[in-house]
């Protein structure tokens, strides 16, 4: 059975990652190859990712050029307009109101204070992750910040008890932009899949036509590598 596997995901709880690609039959090609997912074409017009049988992600087809090639993480919520509203009041912007996702559910595209991109996740039919922190599934996401005091602030105020709760084992971390990347880096959320073996995994990406931007490096959470798919989306690979 999948890890992890509930009817819903705490508020706050990492629930989603799609990835916004010009080309989704190739990014099928190289996330099959380098994960072994296996695809299946969604009513919505996107593509579902599978891992042994269970949902761990999706692509969509990039509409409009001037949107970044990017991987997006959605944070589970019961009530996404309740929380929009929080995030306005805490500094944050609403990119785009919740709206139905087919009999899905409703999702939400927001900012932080400082303008890093993630969507809110309102479970209906899909909680969302099938499986995770399993080889080929999601593993982490860290929030690479300007100002971390700010971001533990404004999160912990949003999701509190899945960031900072007595029972709270979360899958979100944050970090100043220069530990990894240019200072120059908007601030940004780097989803993590988790593999078995960092340095191979760079390997493979690289076979694929992907670029690696870190090689592997210890972090607190485990050895990570920053890569890119063949069509510029950065990810990290990650064993914890």
């Amino acid at each position: 059975m999948a890890e992890n596997r509930a009817s819903q995901h705490p508020e706050g709880t990492p629930c989603w990652a799609d990835a916004q690609l010009p080309d989704v039959e190739a990014g099928k090609r190289f996330y099959g190859g380098l994960f072994g997912w296996v695809f299946e074409d969604q009513p919505q017009g996107t593509v579902l990712a599978l891992k042994d049988g269970e949902p761990v992600a999706s692509l969509a087809h990039k509409t409009d050029g001037r949107l970044p090639t990017v991987w997006t993480v959605s944070f589970a919520t019961p009530d996404a307009g309740a929380l929009c509203r929080r995030i306005r009041t805490g500094g944050g912007h609403v990119v785009s109101p919740p709206a139905p996702f087919g009999d899905l559910g409703a999702t939400a595209l927001v900012t932080d204070p400082e303008g890093a991109v993630f969507s809110l996740w309102q479970a209906a039919q899909s909680p969302g992750f099938g499986r995770r922190h399993e080889p080929g599934t999601f593993a982490w996401v860290q929030l690479y910040t300007r100002d971390t005091e700010l971001a533990n602030t404004f999160y912990g105020g949003l999701f509190h008890d899945a960031l900072f709760g007595p029972d709270a084992d979360p899958d979100f971390g944050r970090t100043p932009v220069r530990e990894v990347f240019a200072a120059e880096m908007p601030p940004h959320f780097l989803v993590h899949f988790a593999v078995e073996d960092p340095g191979a995994g760079t390997r493979e990406v690289t076979r694929l036509g992907g670029r690696v931007q870190v090689p592997p490096f210890r972090t607190s959470y485990g050895t990570a590598a920053v890569v890119t798919d063949d069509q510029g989306a950065s990810f990290g690979l990650l064993r914890r």
